[in-house]
């Protein structure tokens, strides 16, 4: 199951069209007072595992990609940021070494906001470039009515929120300082079907956070565990998203 545990000849020996590779993505950025800076990609690394020992397709999963597009949280400090051109390159270096070995097809698990539209773009780009099926899902778009219903004070996953804080606590609960949960702010919503830039500390000034992450347990992380990872482990074994382009 997982990429760096194994020898090249394992690998190679996987490599074909009954495998699918599986790139966890995430982000090293500001998460508040309360949490880490790599909640993003821990947690697209840890639901790529789950998934890919659900699923009936046969998976294995590589080391996550912890560099993406994070500017806009640059002024809480402790985030590490890409621009587009580097973050499309580390892609499409993944997709081009899976096709020289053999592998016609990746499954990307996003963890971080801001990668959301650069990826849209990405496999597209790479899925012309090299024929393959090249596939991304941003985890809480997995089973979004299934974590609306788990949630008490937000419909979604907003920031080191209710849903992201109780993930931590499922997975990592020495790592959530407990005692420095902020309350949540006010933050005016933008205008709908607008595209701009915006700085986190114009949205979530002066806590990095979005949401309330007070309601936040482990037993609610480990349901939106539960639904967010039989959601992708179904959507592996969907041969609707596996043909070639």
């Amino acid at each position: 199951m997982r990429w760096e545990t194994m020898t090249a000849p394992e690998l190679r020996a996987m490599a074909g069209p009954d495998t699918l590779p599986v790139l966890p993505i995430g982000s090293l950025e500001q998460h508040g007072a309360h949490l880490p800076v790599w909640p993003d990609s821990h947690a697209a690394h840890n639901i790529s595992l789950r998934a890919a020992d659900l699923a009936k397709t046969r998976a294995v999963v590589l080391p996550p990609i912890w560099l993406g597009l994070s500017e806009h949280h640059l002024p809480y400090g402790g985030t590490i940021s890409s621009d587009y051109a580097t973050f499309h390159g580390m892609v499409r270096s993944v997709v081009r070494s899976l096709k020289a070995q053999g592998f016609s097809k990746l499954l990307i698990v996003n963890g971080h906001g801001g990668n959301i539209e650069p990826l849209a773009v990405s496999v597209r780009e790479c899925a012309h470039e090299f024929a393959m099926a090249v596939v991304a899902v941003t985890w809480p778009n997995a089973a979004p009515a299934e974590i609306a219903k788990i949630l008490t004070t937000q419909p979604n996953i907003m920031h080191a929120c209710e849903g992201e804080t109780s993930l931590w606590l499922a997975m990592e609960p020495a790592q959530v300082r407990t005692d420095r949960i902020p309350a949540p702010g006010n933050t005016p919503p933008a205008p709908a079907g607008y595209s701009r830039f915006y700085s986190f500390w114009e949205r979530a000034a002066p806590t990095g956070v979005r949401g309330d992450a007070r309601a936040a347990t482990a037993e609610k992380g480990e349901a939106i565990l539960t639904a967010v990872t039989t959601a992708i482990a179904a959507a592996m074994d969907n041969p609707v998203l596996w043909t070639q382009p």
